[in-house]
């Protein structure tokens, strides 16, 4: 982007208006709310950057971000931290960034940002305690917002996220949930494989203690991201604050079910659904641990509560077995410490139709890379599935004209993805940001888009709610 195109009233502009009339500001805020693609005309708000995905959103350059990017935060490490990262991006030698943060940096800053009316889409990425009500607050305020996962951690915040939906309908705005690993490669793939009936079938019922649906993904506290080591802010590790891991990564798993299993479909959690179990365990996390992934080197007062024998147990791996349209579904989210040397995190999944099973393995067989499987149930003539999968690889190399087919054995198939064509994670959510920003200009996000979000809270929260009252039980 030539940073000229942006920089003609960014700082003066703003000034001006502030001694028009009153028509005029309504004026400007119309205009704020139409979008028609032209370069720089999303203006990002960037409130409270507490994780850094706020600031993959800004890894890459797009024409449709204006480069003045307005930055409204409490002061500390966290908000250093952002910065840093923007500088970074700005300074690298390919494929630099040239973003401008204008920065408020005190105590009123949620205030002072919906009191000053710049940008006009606030991306949010921070502490999950306060997320469902930064979302409120700027839906109610007449912002697009584009949020980080999770939108809320517990039920009883549940209905605040409902209500700023209802908002977002009446103020003509969007609010949109960064569902990053619908672009994965393989997940996509999945979805297309799913929707071919002749090759798949349908999907089985399965039962709860065998579903037919199940995700897994492993993380890790501490990892590398664009190259450094991550610093995690204390409060990730309370539960209170970042969340427990069913109400968490499970949003991911949840999501993919969804939209792999039920594509375009809306499905309402008051009609569609049935949470049927869950439960959690904590990762233990010694002071040296934590102090190597926070640079702490005391545990702060409010994760004393967690504290054991000079070590922290965190709640944050579960499981959530759940019934979606008549079928049995369960997501497992773990965390670990630090991965082995030469892994990283992991994701599984196995879905199981009438005719095939579609399954992803990332494990030491697959030399921790993410791999596609499709495997042939019994009875199923082999030539007539032989043939059939033959012309779905040929449809699908259209969109991927890298992929191939490996025959393993007479059941099972490898769907072979090539590494150098697959986008990196990081990637990911530039392609979000895309997609959210192309409903804006076309204002066509679908309904299924909003009541999925709000199915997949109402599963996260009420499994969460679960596990809870069993311990009061």
């Amino acid at each position: 982007m030539k940073r000229e195109l942006y920089l003609f009233g960014i700082i003066v502009f703003p000034l001006f208006f502030i001694s028009c009339n009153a028509n005029k500001e309504k004026q400007e805020t119309h205009q704020q709310t139409v979008f028609t693609g032209k370069s720089g005309e999303i203006k990002l708000i960037i409130l409270d950057p507490g994780h850094f995905h706020a600031s993959l959103l800004l890894k890459f350059p797009q024409k449709q971000i204006n480069d003045t990017v307005y930055v409204y935060a409490p002061k500390g490490e966290e908000l250093n931290q952002f910065l840093s990262s923007i500088e970074d991006y700005n300074n690298r030698p390919e494929n630099p960034t040239s973003w401008i943060p204008v920065v408020y940096a005190d105590s009123d800053y949620l205030e002072k940002m919906i009191a000053d009316k710049k940008g006009n889409v606030v991306i949010l990425a921070g502490n999950n305690q306060k997320k469902t009500e930064y979302i409120h607050q700027s839906i109610s305020a007449g912002y697009h917002v584009l949020s980080d996962k999770p939108m809320v951690i517990d039920a009883k915040k549940f209905p605040m996220l409902e209500a700023a939906y209802d908002t977002a309908r009446i103020k003509g705005v969007y609010l949109y949930d960064v569902m990053t690993e619908r672009y994965d490669v393989l997940n996509a793939i999945s979805r297309e494989l799913l929707k071919n009936k002749t090759l798949f079938g349908e999907l089985e019922p399965g039962s709860q203690d065998n579903p037919s649906i199940q995700l897994e993904s492993v993380h890790h506290f501490y990892k590398n991201v664009s190259g450094n080591a991550l610093l995690r802010p204390a409060w990730f590790y309370d539960v209170e604050q970042q969340g427990e891991g069913i109400v968490d990564v499970s949003t991911h798993l949840v999501d993919l079910i969804h939209w792999i299993c039920f594509p375009d479909s809306t499905i309402d959690y008051k009609t569609n659904v049935r949470v049927l179990s869950a439960e959690h365990w904590p990762t233990k996390v010694t002071q040296a641990e934590f102090e190597k992934s926070t640079k702490l080197n005391v545990f702060p007062y409010y994760l004393q509560k967690d504290v054991k024998d000079g070590s922290l147990y965190v709640l944050a791996n579960g499981r959530i077995n759940y019934e979606v349209n008549h079928k049995n579904a369960q997501v497992t989210v773990m965390w670990n410490f630090e991965a082995p040397s030469g892994t990283g995190d992991t994701y599984n999944a196995l879905i199981t139709g009438t005719k095939a099973s579609v399954r992803i393995n990332q494990n030491k067989a697959t030399k921790y890379i993410e791999e596609l499987y499709v495997e042939r149930n019994q009875g199923v003539d082999q030539q007539i599935f032989d043939l059939e999968l033959k012309n779905e690889i040929v449809r699908l190399q259209k969109a991927y004209p890298s992929i191939s087919l490996e025959r393993i054995n007479d059941q099972k198939y490898h769907i072979v993805v090539p590494i150098e064509s697959r986008p990196g994670h990081e990637d990911y959510f530039g392609y979000v940001a895309q997609q959210f920003f192309q409903y804006l200009v076309n204002r066509d996000m679908p309904e299924w888009e909003i009541k999925n979000t709000l199915t997949k809270y109402y599963i996260t929260t009420t499994a969460l709610q679960l596990v809870q009252d069993k311990l009061i039980d």
